[in-house]
C-alpha cells in the first residue's frame, strides 16, 4: 500500500468521537504539528451542536490528562494548542468554556524551558515518555530529539516482534531512546543494549531509561564510539539483533559506521537492520557504496508498517537488512 493510500485510510478512520479523541491525545503528547490534528471533525461538531462538550472532552484527553501533569509538553506548544481550541470555539459562536480559559491562564504564567516531554502511545495504551530538547540541534548534537526514522523503526519492530523476543539486542546511535524503550516494553528481548557516544546524549538516554522503569538487569546503556569500538567490546555484547535509526546523515561519520558494521558482522552473525530517512541521496548512496566495498550486501525491506505514531510520512524512509557477502569456492 502506498503512503498516500495509508494516509487516506487513516483519515477515513476519523469518523467517530472515540477515534478523534484518541487522535487528539496521541498527537498532543507527541507534540505533532497542529495542522495534523482532526480539526474538521471538531468544526462540524461545533457547527451542528453549538456546544463545547467535545472541546471539554478534548481537554480531558490532553491538557487535563494525568499524563500531561506528569510529563508535560513544552509550555509554548500548550499555549498554541489551547489558543487554537479557543479560536475555533469562538468562530463557532459557542458559549465560553471556563476550564479552557483556565488552562490557558495557567500556561501563560508558566516559564518555558529548553527541554520538554514527548509521550508516544503504544498499541497497548502504555506511553513511552521521553525528556527531549526543544531545539532540533543543541550542544553540538542532533541526538537529543526523536527523529522520523526512529518512529518508523519502532513501528516496524512492533510489527516484527519475533526479531527481538528472547534475544540480545544492540542499538547503535540510540539517541533519546524511543525505539529501545518501546521494544523492551512490547517485544520481550532477553537483554537490550542502548549505545551512543555523545556525553549529553548518553546522560539523557540513561535518564529516559530510568524514567520508563527499565531495570539494569535487562537493559544496558553503553558508550560506543564507532571509530574506536573493538571487536572484543562487540563480542562481549553478543548481540543477536542489531538495529539503528537515522545514523546515515553525515558523510563524515559514514566510513566509521561501515567499519563498525563490518566488525559486528565478523564477530557473529546477528540480524542487522538500518532505518534511514533519505535526506541527501549522495550521502545515502555513498553509504551503500562503502557497504559494497566492505563486502556487505544489503537487502531493502519493503511492505507497509502499522501506523502507530502521529508524524509526517512525506519524507522517504528506507529499511535495509545487512549480510556478509558469501565468497564462492574456487
Amino acid at each position: 500500500m502506498e503512503r498516500s493510500e495509508q494516509n487516506q485510510t487513516s483519515g477515513s478512520k476519523r469518523d467517530n468521537k472515540v477515534d478523534v479523541l484518541r487522535d487528539f491525545r496521541e498527537s498532543f503528547f507527541a507534540m505533532s504539528q497542529l495542522g495534523s490534528f482532526p480539526w474538521t471533525f471538531l468544526e462540524k461538531d461545533l457547527e451542528s451542536n453549538k456546544s463545547s462538550d467535545l472541546i471539554s472532552d478534548i481537554l480531558k484527553q490532553t491538557c487535563l490528562h494525568s499524563l500531561c501533569q506528569k510529563f508535560p509538553p513544552s509550555v509554548r506548544y500548550k499555549k498554541l494548542f489551547l489558543s487554537e481550541l479557543i479560536r475555533r470555539q469562538e468562530v463557532a459562536g459557542c458559549d465560553p468554556l471556563d476550564e479552557l480559559y483556565d488552562a490557558l491562564a495557567e500556561v501563560v504564567c508558566a516559564e518555558d524551558s529548553t527541554e520538554c516531554y514527548k509521550s508516544y502511545i503504544l498499541p497497548s495504551g502504555e506511553a513511552v515518555s521521553l525528556l527531549e530538547n526543544v531545539a532540533l540541534i543543541s550542544g553540538g548534537t542532533t541526538g537529543l530529539v526523536t527523529w522520523d526514522a526512529a518512529l518508523y523503526l519502532t513501528e516496524w519492530a512492533l510489527d516484527h516482534r519475533q526479531t527481538f523476543t528472547g534475544r540480545t539486542v544492540l542499538e547503535l546511535g540510540s539517541g533519546v531512546g524511543l525505539t529501545g524503550i518501546a521494544i523492551c516494553r512490547s517485544c520481550g528481548p532477553n537483554r537490550y543494549v542502548f549505545s551512543d557516544c555523545h556525553p549529553r546524549v548518553l546522560q539523557k538516554l540513561r535518564d529516559n531509561v530510568r524514567l520508563n522503569g527499565l531495570t539494569e538487569r535487562t537493559v544496558g546503556v553503553e558508550e560506543l564510539d564507532w571509530t574506536w569500538a573493538s571487536e572484543e567490546q562487540i563480542a562481549q555484547i553478543g548481540a543477536d539483533t542489531v538495529i539503528a535509526a537515522d545514523v546515515v546523515y553525515d558523510p563524515d561519520v559514514v566510513e566509521s559506521l561501515v567499519e563498525l558494521l563490518s566488525k559486528i558482522l565478523r564477530c557473529s552473525s546477528p540480524e542487522v537492520f538500518i532505518c534511514s530517512t533519505i535526506r541527501n541521496q549522495e550521502t545515502y548512496g555513498g553509504f551503500k557504496q562503502l557497504l559494497e566495498e566492505a563486502g556487505i550486501v544489503h537487502h531493502v525491506i519493503t511492505g507497509a508498517v502499522s501506523e502507530v505514531f502521529p508524524y509526517s510520512r512525506v519524507a522517504a524512509v528506507e529499511m535495509i537488512r545487512l549480510f556478509r557477502r558469501r565468497h564462492r569456492r574456487q
